[in-house]
């Protein structure tokens, strides 16, 4: 079967907003913030519908600790993946990679990927980048719009799926990166 692709929904900013701060709360100040990512994020985009959340924190396990139980009560489970894929020709020590990953399934609120990441460190710098060069650009957003939806109907696998996705996000990330100095981007 497919990868269930939804064109582009307007309510997915409003349900992020509302798991944002749910996360925020439930972190018991171990989180400083949390951000829209992913492509429910991008206005346009084509995407599975589930809202990928950033969780920035200063301590992973801190932030582990705080928030095991509440997300655990929200229906949330914790999974084994600890590292973000290091881009393609980039030599970078994989540590600092790290995250801590939860997820929710088939729950009335919605399905979720809550990634939690170190604040300053690279991965929670280019899902930021990969988002904002998007928003900046919406004359990109069919083109990657259309690689995702072809693939989705070759595949049934989203592990492999995410896997084919991984270079693709380099490629966009290796354009988004002279715009950002260009245009001075930086984390908010």
């Amino acid at each position: 079967m497919p990868i269930p692709l939804s064109d582009y929904d307007p309510g997915w900013p409003r349900r992020a907003a509302e798991l944002a701060s749910f996360v925020v709360d439930a972190g018991a100040g171990a989180v400083a913030r949390v951000d829209h990512i992913g492509s429910t994020s991008i206005p346009g985009m084509a995407a599975k519908d589930v809202i990928d959340l950033q969780a920035r924190v200063a301590d992973l396990d801190g932030a582990v600790a705080a928030l095991a139980a509440p997300l655990a009560a929200a229906g949330f489970v914790r999974e084994p993946w600890e590292n973000d894929h290091v881009p393609a020709g980039l030599d970078d020590d994989p540590q600092r990679w790290v995250k801590r990953l939860w997820t929710r399934r088939n729950h009335a609120g919605g399905d979720v990927n809550l990634h939690v990441r170190l604040a300053g460190s690279p991965n929670e710098r280019l899902a930021l980048l990969f988002r904002d060069w998007f928003r900046a650009h919406p004359e990109s957003v069919p083109a990657y719009a259309a690689f995702k939806r072809t693939l989705a109907v070759e595949l049934d696998d989203v592990g492999i799926y995410s896997d084919i996705k991984d270079p693709v996000v380099d490629l966009v990330v290796s354009i988004a990166e002279p715009w950002a100095t260009e245009t001075g981007w930086t984390v908010a």
